[in-house]
């Protein structure tokens, strides 16, 4: 009953998707042309729908896809801003996006169902490489240095006041005194197996003793820093850390994996299309944890639009130029 209430639920959702115009995109939202990136005769043409999750950095990701495969001369087609790991997944499997980056972790852990991360990240990233494509076709390319993994923070406040360095230093204060630890927990991280529950596990931390709020992602940032939440879940690139002054716990027994982002595409896609692969190595290549905090920065606290954030960058590297 569960698989067909599962299943159900899937092809529901991918109708109401469909209904949505999940399956024919928008327009690239800014124009460019070639730089570095030349245009490709194999491509002239290519209709290339690209994919994205609903978060500043993703976002920034899609766009710079968008805007490398425009310069080589694909009809390229937008649909980024998907809610959801799961929903972008789902839309790649069924062929309604063509190419999106997602995170090495989430491929091992949350759409492979494997339960120990692999700590080296080239070797996780070869291990999801070759598992996904047994499993489900699905090819992972291009592996970039950037690592987006999930991590704690504590106000600078609360940082100062309980000397609080570690996810075992946390763990204790929640079993011990959970009032002075109450903890913001963006919607999908709360119920992920790599996320809080199975951080629970590693850690020990009596589940009915955790003081949970449970909120969208973009809050749990100033909801940490103004207090109203002692402790928050964050991830590593995002400029906000920084910005909001932010103390980052050190995952003392790795329990998150690491979450490298890398190019995922259909092998049939792939096969069919490897010049995208070649075009878009470089980029991947220079995308550090240094490059995508700022960018992600430029959004998160500037206020810019992740559309010319991510052309900006392309420009001045040299991948495209602007029109």
């Amino acid at each position: 009953m569960k698989a067909g209430l599962g299943a159900a639920v899937t092809a529901l959702c991918l109708l109401l998707v469909s209904a949505c115009g999940l399956e024919s995109g928008g327009a690239v939202p800014l124009q460019v042309g070639p730089g570095s990136i030349r245009p490709v005769a194999q491509l002239q043409g290519v209709r290339i729908t690209v994919g994205s999750k609903d978060f500043t950095e993703q976002l920034i990701l899609g766009y710079i896809i968008e805007f490398a495969l425009t310069a080589a001369g694909a009809q390229v087609h937008d649909l980024t801003d998907i809610t959801g790991s799961n929903s972008l997944r789902d839309a790649q499997l069924h062929g309604q996006v063509n190419i999106a980056y997602d995170y090495t972790g989430t491929g091992w852990i949350n759409y492979l169902g494997n339960e120990q991360p692999i700590p080296d990240s080239q070797q996780q990233f070869e291990a999801l490489r070759a598992q996904d494509m047994a499993k489900n076709g699905m090819l992972w390319a291009d592996l970039a240095p950037m690592n987006n993994s999930y991590a704690f923070a504590a106000n600078a406040a609360t940082a100062q006041k309980t000397g609080v360095r570690t996810f075992s230093d946390y763990a204790r204060i929640v079993n011990s005194h959970p009032g002075a630890a109450v903890t913001c927990l963006g919607t999908e991280f709360s119920v992920r197996q790599d996320g809080y529950p199975g951080m629970e596990h590693k850690y020990g931390i009596d589940p009915g003793k955790v003081h949970k709020k449970i909120m969208a992602d973009a809050l749990v940032f100033p909801a940490t820093a103004n207090n109203t939440c002692q402790f928050g879940e964050v991830t590593t690139t995002d400029g906000r850390v920084k910005a909001l002054n932010l103390k980052l716990l050190v995952d003392d027994l790795n329990f998150f994996p690491k979450y490298n982002a890398a190019l995922v595409m259909r092998k049939s896609f792939a096969d069919a299309h490897p010049q995208i692969a070649q075009v878009l190595e470089p980029i991947s290549r220079v995308l550090t944890n240094e490059t995508i905090t700022e960018l992600n920065r430029k959004v998160d606290i500037d206020g810019r639009e992740p559309a010319t954030v991510a052309r900006d960058w392309m420009v001045s590297q040299g991948f495209v130029t602007a029109r």
